[in-house]
This record gives structure tokens, C-alpha cells and sequence, in this order.
């Protein structure tokens, strides 16, 4: 199946408790970039499955969560309130978003780069957006929201780009049970909202794929999935596979 690689370059992701950020700046991080894109690309370079490649989920570029707050993020939000603190955060998120794209291309030409999968719910300057823009061939996005929401959020971010966009993580689960994780209990996929969110994705122009979150086999942890541990497809697999066969035929009919 075709596939996207997330390159690990920065522990920066949200959910991320134990690691410090590095300082993108400085000589080290240009260095370990390069030695990533090696071991990584060269692997890569020549399989035509491979999509493109990741990098961040959520990057905590100017948000932070209870968790990890001890870390800080990786640009003080309270600069933004000036046109200098602006102009800072573009600088280094454009010296940011280039090294990566250099580390790639010197080991991997052929693939795209899908870059950091923005958390669509938390702050997100523009800065960081528009500096993101010369060195990435999508915008991808993470937005566990309701359709109408996730709509309008691919288009406010394709507008304002004119790149194609991703969303690259979403999932909604039928009710009731207990918004934790690890989840308390079973859960499976609302297939409902489930059809209602590729219909309105397809009405995204700029919008090029979706990413359903969730594990294929169904683990002690997630407990949730495709397939149970006896390797049987979950109930909601068939109504799931109808909604893609009905997106399947609108968009048929709408190339026709």
C-alpha cells in the first residue's frame, strides 16, 4: 500500500512529556538533520510507494500542554505581540522548515515532503505557516473536529496558501464512552460521521487524502481498530468500506 514516512528530526510533538526541544538555530541541530536524512532517505529514496515524508505530530511551535509545559515551546507565544517577535518567529521557522528540506533533497529527490502535521485545535501563527510554504509540497493538518469544522479549516489554511492540504489525522467514535486515554473501554468508529467527513473533504478542492486515526489491529491500549486480536474485521469495517465506495463514485462522476 502507499505509505507516508514521519522523519524524526525534532521530539516536538504535544503529547511529547520527556524530551527537551532543541535550539533550531544552532550548528548541532543542522548536523543531526543530516545524519537523520541519511540513515533514513537513502532507504527510501527509490520505493515508489512511499508518499512522502512526515515530520512533527502537533509540534508545539507556540502551545503547550499540562504535561509538558516545564519544556516550554518552541517560540515564546508572548512575542507575538510585537512586529519584532513576529519577524523572529519567521526567521526561525524559515531556517527551520529549509534545513529539513536540505537534509531530504541531498539523500532523496523523488518524494514529497508533507511536513509537520499541524494540530489543527491549538494556536498556529501564520508566521510559521508562511515560512513552511517554499520548502513543503502539502499543508498537512490534524483536526479531530466535526466535519462541518475539519471543512472549514482545509479551506481557510488552502486559501491562505494555495497549496494542497492534507488531513492527515481525524477520527470520530460512535457514543458513549469515556473521552481517556488510554481509552476505559471498547470503541468503534461512527460511520456516520465517518461517510459525512469524506463528503465534506471532497468538497475541499485543495483537499488530497484523509487519514483515519486508529490502529488496523486492535490492541489492549487503543482498543480500537480494524481488526480484533483474533484478527476478525471489526462491525464498522463494512459500513466504512460503503462511504468509500460512495466518495469513490461521486468523485467518478465529478472528474467525468
Amino acid at each position: 500500500m502507499p505509505y507516508g514516512h514521519l522523519l524524526p528530526f525534532i521530539e516536538s510533538h504535544q503529547w511529547e512529556i520527556e524530551t527537551r526541544l532543541p535550539k533550531l538555530d544552532k550548528p548541532g541541530f543542522a548536523e543531526w538533520c543530516d545524519y537523520v536524512a541519511r540513515d533514513q532517505c537513502v532507504r527510501f529514496r527509490d520505493d515508489p510507494r512511499l508518499i512522502g515524508y512526515f515530520y512533527t505530530d502537533c509540534p508545539v511551535w507556540v502551545h503547550t500542554k499540562p504535561d509538558n509545559a516545564w519544556r516550554g515551546a518552541l517560540f515564546d507565544a508572548k512575542e507575538l505581540a510585537t512586529a519584532t517577535g513576529r519577524a523572529e518567529l519567521a526567521r526561525l521557522a524559515t531556517h527551520y522548515y529549509r534545513t529539513l528540506h536540505q537534509a531530504i533533497r541531498r539523500y532523496d529527490p523523488n518524494h514529497l515532503i508533507l511536513g509537520d502535521r499541524y494540530e489543527a485545535r491549538a494556536p498556529l501563527p501564520e508566521e510559521v505557516v508562511r515560512a513552511a510554504l517554499p520548502f513543503v509540497d502539502v499543508l498537512s493538518f490534524q483536526c479531530f473536529s466535526p466535519p462541518a469544522d475539519i471543512r472549514a479549516t482545509l479551506e481557510r489554511w488552502a486559501s491562505f496558501s494555495g497549496k494542497p492540504v492534507l488531513l492527515a489525522d481525524a477520527a470520530h467514535w460512535a457514543k458513549p464512552f469515556t473521552p481517556t486515554w488510554p481509552p476505559r473501554e471498547d470503541r468503534t468508529h461512527d460511520t456516520a460521521v465517518y461517510a459525512e467527513t469524506l463528503n465534506s473533504l471532497l468538497d475541499v478542492r485543495a483537499c488530497v487524502g484523509y487519514h483515519l486515526c486508529g490502529a488496523y489491529l486492535k490492541n489492549n491500549t487503543r482498543r480500537y481498530g480494524f481488526r480484533d486480536a483474533q484478527n476478525r474485521l471489526e462491525p464498522h469495517v463494512a459500513a466504512m468500506a460503503r462511504a468509500n465506495q460512495a466518495a469513490l463514485s461521486r468523485f467518478r462522476k465529478e472528474l467525468a
